[in-house]
C-alpha cells in the first residue's frame, strides 16, 4: 500500500479558517478518492500559518478493474427516455445494453466496465479538483490569475509512493502554472532554503528542523508547557483560555512563550477589563494568583526565537499594552463620574430597530415584563427587579463599553457598585445577558434571574410581533439563542412560570417548544418523547413538561412500558386499519365503548380497567406525579394482552359489536394520552 502526501504553501492564512479548510480538504480528497474508486485506511489533514497538508494512508499502487450497473427504462419505453439512457450510460446503441426481468416488468440495464491502472495516474484529477472546490469563508484572486484562493498560493508538495505526481495549479488569467513538487519551505524566519521530501515522516522531520511544528495539537501543547514552567517560575498560573489557545496556535509556526508584566498603574483597573484588552487586541494570555486573582503578569507567544532571549519582544509588548491599558484607565476614570441614571437619555437616541424603536423604548418594555415576571421568581421585590431593568442598558453609553463592547452588563454592575446601588441591582446587570450560550453559567439570584428572563422574552416577543422570525439557518437577531437561555432559567431554577402567558402567540410557544426538543435531545432526552408529551395536550410549565418526559421516558425502559407500548401499537393500528377502510369510521368512534355490549370476560376487564385508570391518573396527574401515573398505566397491561388473546375484534355479522370493540381499542389511546401521545413514540 502507498502514501499521499499533499502540502499546499500561501501567504498567512486567518487563524479562524485554518482547521475548516483542513478538514474540508481531507473531505474533497477523500470524496475524489472514493469516487474514483480507490480506498484507503487514514486521510489526516494539518494547518499552520503558511500551509495546509493532508496525508492519506493505505492507498493501492494499481486500481483494480471495476463495473458498475445502471438500470434504465422499461423495454419499450419512448425514445426520448432510451436516448436518455444511453447518454448518461455512455452506450451508443442498446446493443450494449442487456434486458433483464426485475420481476416487475423487463427493463434496460448497462454494466459499465471501468478498467484499472496505476494510482499515480488518477490523482491529480482527483486534486485539482479537489483544490477547485475547497471553499473559504474569504478568498482572493492574485496577480492577473482568475482562480480563487485564500491569500496567493506559491507552492505545491504532491507525492504519491515517494514520486512526484505530473500536475499544476493553474491561477489562470496567463500567470504561470504552479507545478506539483517535492520541494517544501520551513520557517519564515528561522529557515532559509528549499527542503526535499519523499514521505510524510521525512516530511515532518524536515519541518521541525527548519522550526514548524506541523500539529496544530502539537502547538498548543507546547505553547500551554511553556508558559506553565514561565508562570510557574514566576509564582503565578496561567488562566485556561480555550478559544485564545486555539487563535494563538493558528498564528505561530515555532511557539516561544514570553513573559511580561502589566503596570502597576492599571491593576485598580476592573480584571475583566485588562483581561479583554490583553485578550482582544494584545492575543495575550492572562495569568491568576493562587487564589485566583488578576496576576500582573501576562504571556505573549512569540513565532521565532530571539537572540536575546525575547528580552527586546517582551519590552515592545509591554510598551504596547500600556498604551492599550492607558485608554482603559481613561475610560474607567471618566466614566464613574456619571451615573447610570444620567445616561438614560442617551439611549433614546440609539435606534434599536427601525420597526421596535430605540434602546429606550426597548428598555421600557424590559422593566415592564420584569415586573409581570417578579410574581413567578420567588425571592424576587418587584420595585428592585424594574429599577436593575432601568439601568441595565446605561453603560451602552459609557466610553468603556464604546471600546469593549463585550464587557457590556459588566461595566454596568462595577458602575452600579461604586454608586452604591445594592447588590441586587449590580448583580442583576451583570447577569441580565446570560446564558449567552450552552457553556455560559445560568443565573440563580431571584433578580437577575427575573431581569434575564425578562430581556430574552422581551427580544422574541417584540421580533415576533414586527414578523421577523428565524428562518431556516438565518437567525440574525439570535433568537434561538434567546429561546434557549429562557428554556435554561426556567428549568434550572425550577420556575414555574406560565409560558403562554408571556409568548403572546401560539407560533412562539410553539418556537419554545422545538428549541427545548433541541435542549433535550442534546441532554440525551428521546425527542419523541418530548414530541408525544406536547402531542398529549397543550403545556406551557417547562418544569412540569420535562417531569413528564423524564417519567414517559424512564418508564418505556422498562419491560412494563415497551408491552404496554405494543399493546397501544397493536389496538393503534387495528383502529387505523379500519378507519382507512371506512373513512366515516372516525365519527363514530367517539365516545366511550358501551359496557352493555361487553360479552367476552376480557373485554369486560379491560373496559373497567380503562375507566379505573382514567379516575387514577386524574388524581396522581392532579398531583404532578408522573411517576405514580406510568405505574397507573402500566396495570393496562395484562388486560390488554388478555383481551387481544381472547377476542376478536372485527365481528363478521354483528356490526353494533365490532364497532363497540373499537371503540374500546380506541378509548386506549384517548387514556394513554393524558400522559402522553404513544403514537409519537419512535420504534
Amino acid at each position: 500500500m502507498a502514501e499521499l502526501l499533499l502540502e499546499l504553501v500561501s501567504e498567512e492564512i486567518p487563524a479562524r479558517m485554518q482547521a475548516r479548510a483542513a478538514a474540508d480538504l481531507a473531505r474533497l480528497v477523500g470524496d475524489g478518492l472514493k469516487g474514483a474508486g480507490l480506498s484507503f485506511t487514514s486521510a489526516r489533514a494539518f494547518a499552520t500559518p503558511r500551509r495546509l497538508a493532508l496525508v492519506v494512508d493505505g492507498l493501492p499502487a494499481v486500481r483494480a478493474d471495476t463495473s458498475e450497473e445502471k438500470r434504465g427504462p422499461r423495454v419499450g419505453a419512448p425514445d426520448q427516455a432510451i436516448q436518455g439512457f444511453l447518454k448518461g450510460a455512455g452506450l451508443s446503441s442498446l446493443d450494449q445494453a442487456e434486458q433483464r426481468d426485475t420481476g416487475k416488468g423487463i427493463f434496460w440495464f448497462a454494466v459499465i466496465r471501468k478498467p484499472g491502472g496505476p494510482t499515480a495516474l488518477a490523482l491529480p484529477a482527483i486534486l485539482d479538483a479537489a483544490l477547485a472546490a475547497l471553499p473559504w469563508p474569504k478568498s482572493m484572486k492574485w496577480g492577473s490569475g482568475t482562480r480563487h484562493w485564500v491569500r496567493p498560493l506559491q507552492s505545491i508538495v504532491a507525492l504519491f509512493d515517494g514520486a512526484t505526481l505530473a500536475g499544476a495549479f493553474d491561477p489562470g488569467g496567463g500567470m504561470a502554472p504552479i507545478p506539483y513538487g517535492n520541494v517544501t519551505r520551513g520557517h519564515r524566519f528561522l529557515a532559509a532554503g528549499p527542503i526535499e521530501v519523499a514521505s510524510f515522516a521525512d516530511y515532518t522531520a524536515k519541518l521541525r528542523a527548519a522550526r514548524v511544528l506541523l500539529d496544530p495539537e502539537e502547538r498548543k501543547r507546547a505553547i500551554q508547557e511553556k508558559a506553565a514552567a514561565l508562570c510557574a517560575a514566576a509564582g503565578v498560573r496561567l488562566r485556561a483560555d480555550t478559544g485564545l489557545l486555539d487563535e494563538v496556535a493558528g498564528l505561530v509556526d515555532w511557539p516561544v512563550a514570553l513573559l511580561g508584566r502589566i503596570d502597576p498603574q492599571f491593576m485598580d483597573v476592573p480584571p475583566e477589563v485588562l483581561v479583554t484588552a490583553m485578550r482582544a487586541h494584545q492575543r495575550y494570555f492572562a495569568t491568576e494568583t493562587a487564589d485566583g486573582q488578576l496576576a500582573d503578569r501576562f504571556v505573549v507567544v512569540a513565532n521565532t526565537e530571539a537572540r536575546d532571549g525575547g528580552a527586546a519582544i517582551v519590552d515592545g509588548n509591554e510598551r504596547v499594552l500600556r498604551a492599550r491599558l492607558a485608554d482603559a484607565k481613561f475610560f474607567w476614570d471618566q466614566d464613574r463620574k456619571t451615573t447610570l441614571e444620567a445616561r438614560l437619555p442617551a439611549l433614546a437616541e440609539i435606534v434599536f430597530h427601525a420597526k421596535l424603536g430605540t434602546v429606550a423604548d426597548r428598555v421600557a418594555r424590559i422593566a415592564t415584563l420584569a415586573g409581570e415576571l417578579a410574581a413567578f421568581v420567588p425571592g424576587t421585590d418587584r420595585a428592585t427587579v424594574e429599577r436593575a431593568a432601568r439601568l441595565a442598558k446605561a453603560d451602552l453609553v459609557s466610553g468603556m463599553v464604546g471600546e469593549f463592547p463585550e464587557l457590556q452588563g459588566t461595566m454596568g454592575a462595577y458602575y452600579a457598585r461604586h454608586e452604591g446601588l445594592p447588590e441586587a441591582v449590580a448583580t442583576a446587570i451583570a447577569d441580565h445577558y446570560a446564558p449567552a450560550g450552552a457553556a455560559d453559567r445560568c443565573p440563580t439570584t431571584p433578580v437577575s434571574v427575573a431581569l434575564a428572563l425578562a430581556d430574552k422574552l422581551e427580544i422574541l416577543t417584540s421580533f415576533w410581533s414586527v414578523g421577523e422570525k428565524p428562518t431556516g439557518s438565518r437567525d440574525p437577531f439570535a433568537l434561538r439563542r434567546a429561546a434557549l437561555g429562557v428554556i435554561r432559567l426556567v428549568l434550572e431554577n425550577r420556575l414555574r412560570l406560565p409560558l403562554g402567558r408571556f409568548a403572546g402567540t401560539g407560533d412562539l410557544l410553539d418556537f419554545f417548544a422545538e428549541r427545548l426538543k433541541v435542549q433535550a435531545r442534546e441532554s440525551g432526552v428521546r425527542h419523541d418523547v418530548v414530541d408525544s408529551v406536547f402531542a398529549a395536550g397543550a403545556d406551557d410549565d417547562l418544569v412540569r413538561v420535562m417531569a413528564r418526559v423524564g417519567a414517559v421516558q424512564a418508564f418505556l425502559a422498562t419491560e412494563e412500558g415497551r408491552n404496554l407500548l405494543a399493546g397501544y401499537t397493536r389496538a393503534a393500528s387495528i383502529v387505523a386499519a379500519e378507519c382507512k377502510k371506512d373513512k366515516a369510521l372516525a365519527t363514530s368512534l367517539v365516545g366511550a365503548a358501551d359496557s352493555g355490549l361487553f360479552e367476552a370476560a376480557e373485554e369486560k376487564a379491560l373496559g373497567a380497567s380503562l375507566a379505573e385508570t382514567l379516575g387514577a391518573l386524574d388524581s396522581v396527574l392532579q398531583r404532578e406525579d408522573f411517576v405514580g401515573a406510568m405505574r397507573v398505566l402500566s396495570g393496562l397491561r395484562a388486560p390488554i394482552d388478555a383481551f387481544f388473546d381472547r377476542v376478536q375484534v372485527n365481528v363478521a355479522n354483528r356490526p353494533e359489536l365490532r364497532l363497540n370493540r373499537l371503540k374500546l381499542l380506541d378509548q386506549i389511546g384517548a387514556v394513554t394520552r393524558r400522559v402522553a401521545d404513544f403514537s409519537k413514540i419512535e420504534g
